[in-house]
């Protein structure tokens, strides 16, 4: 015990303000509870959904509503091309699927007339069968017509692009007037929700990931997120010979961004410990100690060694026993001691 510690034991066993030993403290007893020691490995988050939207038809660009680091909605109109070219071809094929229908129709007439000719004998089989022929050519003219305009429909339906999903814009690839061909980049982005951390772990503690194990994904700023799907890689990294894992979370608040680094904390092992609360330790210098109730006398100045820290909690090594009471106010405690 050094000499700092006796100094300050010594103040506070001769003061006479605690002379009762339950005068105005609170005390908390030292529990014994379960430690679950982890490794901290360092991971990255990344977004589940992202691509780029490439043109599916040529034409000029005539509106471009978003730019990088805008928010959009699924099926948002992102860009939209010229579409006077496709809206002719269109137009053209719906003509073509009218003259083939009035096609249709005349061939059909003409089938019906012939078809009771013939089995009355006043018609030939040769005029007959060349009016099955012409029906079922019809038929087919008209089916490439609807073809035809399903697909100069889809060509204009190209010329508006829209969001594939919901999340935010990353890199605008063309500006407004400029000429696109089909296969094209025009915009990058990723959905913000859900997303998933990448984080390469160590060959000795892959066996212990699975959904079953209690892993955390944890913020700078202290939040956990709650996890989802974990997927493990079937081979090793060659760099590090890690094993690559994915974590998916739902990110509610939208406020977690890919790129950003975070903490994922693999449980190991599973260990007794005592614990006492975090506001119960009195720190001076080098000195970590508790002033621990005494039944026949003023609280006792006791110094502790620490270990681990989980929450609003501390791990004690040495220097207490399960069911002892600590104080938790131990700086009123100090200093009413020093103003005796």
């Amino acid at each position: 015990m050094n000499s700092r510690f006796l100094m300050l034991a010594a103040a506070v066993i001769g003061a006479t303000a605690l002379s009762s030993p339950s005068e105005a403290v609170e005390w908390a007893p030292v529990v014994r509870e379960s430690l679950i020691e982890s490794v901290r490995l360092d991971g990255m988050v990344e977004a589940v959904q992202e691509s780029t939207v490439s043109a599916q038809t040529a034409g000029t660009i005539v509106e471009l509503p978003y730019d990088v680091d805008d928010i959009v909605e699924s099926g948002t109109l992102i860009a939209r091309l010229e579409d006077t070219e496709q809206r002719a071809r269109l137009q053209q094929a719906e003509a073509n699927l009218e003259e083939a229908q009035a096609s249709l129709e005349d061939a059909q007439q003409r089938y019906e007339r012939i078809e009771p000719l013939a089995e009355r004998g006043v018609a030939s089989q040769s005029d007959l069968d060349q009016a099955r022929n012409a029906l079922n050519a019809a038929r087919a003219r008209v089916t490439r017509a609807r073809s035809g305009v399903e697909e100069a429909r889809e060509q204009l339906d190209y010329t508006r692009i829209t969001a594939p999903y919901g999340g935010v814009i990353t890199a605008r690839h063309v500006e407004l007037g400029e000429s696109v061909r089909p296969g094209q980049a025009l915009l990058s982005g990723f959905a913000l929700d859900p997303l998933r951390v990448v984080v390469s772990v160590p060959q000795r503690y892959i066996d212990l990931v699975d959904d079953e194990n209690d892993l955390r994904v944890v913020l700078d700023d202290g939040r956990e997120m709650t996890i989802g799907k974990i997927t493990r890689f079937p081979f090793a990294d060659a760099p590090g010979h890690g094993v690559t894992v994915r974590i998916t979370f739902q990110n509610g608040k939208m406020d977690v961004y890919p790129g950003q680094l975070v903490r994922v904390m693999l449980p190991v092992e599973r260990r007794e410990a005592l614990w006492i609360p975090a506001e119960s330790l009195l720190r001076r210098s080098e000195l970590r100690a508790v002033f621990v109730r005494d039944e026949s006398g003023p609280p006792r100045l006791r110094q502790v060694r620490i270990g681990a820290r989980e929450g609003d909690r501390l791990e004690v090594l040495s220097g207490l026993s399960e069911g002892e009471e600590v104080a938790l106010d131990p700086e009123a405690i100090f200093a009413r001691s020093e103003s005796q």
